[in-house]
């Protein structure tokens, strides 16, 4: 077991540093397709279901899953040959992003809307391939141990371009102009492509190629799209596993739908949600998430889930206590604080977990397809968190979303007594 310095020290190793610029890369389009281009569409006097049907390109998101197969095994003509297959991957989606970021800046909502809704959607796709070949990339290059700090460097560089892409984009467009606020965001694309020229592909795929170019197509498709599931449903407790991916974040999730709705019913303005949950709150996600490396690196990833998910569902109660004490803008800290420090490390932990369920061979294909389940799972979960509330109050539901983890640690600790030994001991 690693000492804590040592487990903190693993920050500084060049790959784990390596992926804030990729997480950068990979946070950069999203608010250009979410937010900010809706506030675009606004300012051009796009009704209301416009601006609601618009954001249905971001279902690239949801369903990257379908052509991560292609990630995976496909050769990309002279890219693979040049870089690698994952890095051939990484500067294709990269280059493809900011050619649509540019289409998009020489388009406008208000005299080209349909060259703007379609520059989107590629600036969408482009951006889901991206994350498909940062995943597994990710994951190929780490040690296991390294993991929950690749996941949390990963997270703080995602955030920071979020902020870029979001309120930069906004101020720039106030000043410059929409044209040139996406113009420059398509520049800082080359921060995701500096850091796949300067950085090396990962010895697990080097030498690889993949048989897509063989004569027979039918060996491929088994190889590259059956081949992540049959591997997978091969491993001992599988249907386990896939539930506890479902519902690890379950009780956050129900927490999480009707968390501002709580905030704003008891008193408190949206300024001082945005204020202490937006500013406050994300740097308190960003110091779990890096705390949740270090268990990670320290204790292993099973049990930095496990104390991980053991705080999460605590922190629910916190939330039963801000119910019972009503407005107050110390417990709101307090509150907003615990949930957002607690989940840093939960998700840390759960995105290394994920990481390491992966076969190496199957990496792209298989973290796509988990992550893409535990998110559909967790959104379906949830759905019916406002009915809950309206059936009790607010205090039973803290409580209900606090026994909602309960299911699955007691998996987690199933995993852990019964299949210990898939995990390497730190």
């Amino acid at each position: 077991m690693r000492s804590w310095q040592d487990a903190a020290w693993i920050y500084g190793d060049r790959r784990v540093a390596s992926l804030f610029f990729f997480g950068f890369s990979s946070g950069l389009p999203l608010a250009l397709t979410g937010a900010t281009l809706a506030a675009w569409f606004t300012e051009a006097g796009a009704s209301l279901t416009e601006i609601g049907l618009v954001s249905l390109v971001g279902l690239a998101y949801a369903f990257k899953f379908l052509w991560s197969p292609l990630v995976d095994r496909l050769p990309l003509p002279l890219l693979t040959r040049v870089l690698g297959r994952r890095r051939g991957w990484l500067l294709f989606s990269q280059i493809a992003l900011a050619v649509a970021l540019l289409g998009l800046a020489a388009a406008d909502p208000a005299t080209l809307r349909g060259w703007t809704v379609f520059w989107a959607a590629v600036v969408a796709f482009a951006s889901a391939t991206q994350d498909i070949a940062i995943d597994a990339y990710r994951t190929e290059i780490l040690e296991d141990d390294q993991l929950g700090a690749g996941a949390a460097v990963l997270v703080f560089g995602y955030r920071v371009a979020m902020v870029t892409s979001g309120g930069g984009a906004l101020i720039l467009a106030g000043t410059l102009g929409w044209g040139w606020a996406y113009g420059c965001m398509a520049a800082l694309m080359g921060v995701g492509i500096a850091a796949v020229l300067i950085n090396p592909e990962p010895r697990a795929v080097r030498e690889t190629v993949s048989q897509g170019t063989g004569p027979d197509i039918f060996e491929w498709f088994r190889d590259a799209v059956i081949g992540p599931f049959a591997e997978f449903m091969s491993r001992p407790g599988w249907i386990v596993i896939l539930l506890f991916v479902a519902l690890y974040k379950y009780g956050d999730a129900l927490l999480g739908v009707m968390a501002v709705p709580f905030y704003l019913k008891i008193g408190f303005s949206l300024a001082e949600v945005g204020v202490v949950s937006k500013g406050f709150g994300l740097a308190m996600t960003l110091a779990g998430a890096a705390l949740g490396g270090v268990l990670v690196a320290r204790y292993g990833i099973l049990r930095a889930l496990l104390f991980a998910g053991l705080l999460q569902a605590a922190s629910n109660l916190v939330f039963v206590y801000q119910a019972w004490v009503g407005y107050s803008v110390p417990v709101l800290v307090v509150t907003i604080g615990v949930e957002n420090i607690t989940g840093g490390m939960g998700t840390t932990a759960f995105v290394a977990y994920l990481s390491s369920l992966c076969n190496r061979a199957y990496t792209a294909t298989q973290y796509a397809l988990l992550s893409s389940m535990m998110a559909a799972a967790r959104t379906f979960f949830a759905s019916g968190a406002g009915w809950v509330v309206e059936q009790t109050d607010w205090i039973a539901f803290f409580l209900i979303s606090t026994a909602a983890a309960v299911p699955s640690l007691l998996l987690l600790w199933w995993i852990m007594f019964r299949y210990a030994d898939t995990e390497r001991e730190r």
